[in-house]
């Protein structure tokens, strides 16, 4: 008698990005021109991030470390990458090579530094992997030295709210947003796969980058800038509704 298959086991943080299937889709889709991190996220945090020439960064869920050397062509002083997927921290090592970047293998929840021992901590749609994000903005104030910044962006709540009714076999072109004041734990198929994220609203954003001892500079919603996309009907596609939401904050006095 044939058993019916068990539902796959949403995966959570690095585990995700182990799945070899997963991974490839990733870079495949992370390295197209048309990906929304190039067209839309990226260009809203070097907006926000401003220079960096000098100062030691520390990225969290640093994934390929592709920005990290970025940075490190803009002269930030020391660049150190944690990510927690093996996958990942490979790729980095092979992106900084020759370099004097680190990159370390661990979880965000599990990172360990002397305090004062970073001007500036990054993180690129990592956070809405971490279930306890107050720790986590409670750590990093630590590890930044006085009038330290923390930048970071996220899945857009209106993204996370709800995954339900999108027809993953084409561009998604419809996006129901519901449960939004219910925030917490979601299991959503993402690349293929399924994964664990959090999602939480703007406010809870904010309040948690506050109630950690930043002082709010920036908070932006990445809107589509239509000169980057070479077609108006993307352009149009990619301004329905937000995808990404990012803060910038300050170590408050």
């Amino acid at each position: 008698m044939e058993h019916a298959r068990d539902e796959e086991v949403a995966r959570e943080g690095g585990a995700f990005y182990d799945n070899a299937a997963v991974f490839e889709t990733y870079r495949a889709h992370r390295l197209s021109p048309r990906s929304p991190n190039e067209l839309v996220e990226e260009p809203a945090l070097l907006e926000i991030l401003g220079p960096v020439e000098g100062l030691r960064v520390l990225d969290l869920g640093c994934g390929d470390a592709a920005f990290g050397r970025r940075l490190l062509r803009a002269g930030c002083r020391t660049f150190t990458g944690v990510d927690a997927s093996r996958n990942m921290v490979r790729a980095a090592q092979q992106n900084l090579h020759g370099t004097e970047a680190v990159v370390l293998h661990a979880n965000i929840e599990a990172i360990v530094f002397d305090p004062d021992s970073f001007d500036l901590v990054l993180s690129r749609l990592a956070l809405h992997y971490i279930g306890d994000l107050a720790a986590v903005l409670g750590r990093v104030q630590q590890l930044l030295v006085d009038g330290g910044r923390l930048v970071f962006s996220v899945e857009h709540p209106v993204i996370t709210s709800c995954d339900r009714g999108w027809d993953q076999s084409g561009p998604r072109g419809s996006w129901l947003v519901d449960d939004y004041f219910q925030t917490g734990r979601r299991e959503t198929t993402w690349l293929g796969s399924r994964v664990v994220k959090y999602h939480r609203t703007i406010e809870d954003y904010v309040s948690l980058v506050q109630q950690a001892g930043f002082r709010l500079d920036c908070l932006r919603e990445a809107r589509p800038r239509a000169e980057l996309f070479a077609s108006p009907a993307e352009w149009y596609r990619r301004s329905r509704i937000p995808l990404f939401l990012l803060l910038a904050a300050t170590v408050a006095a």
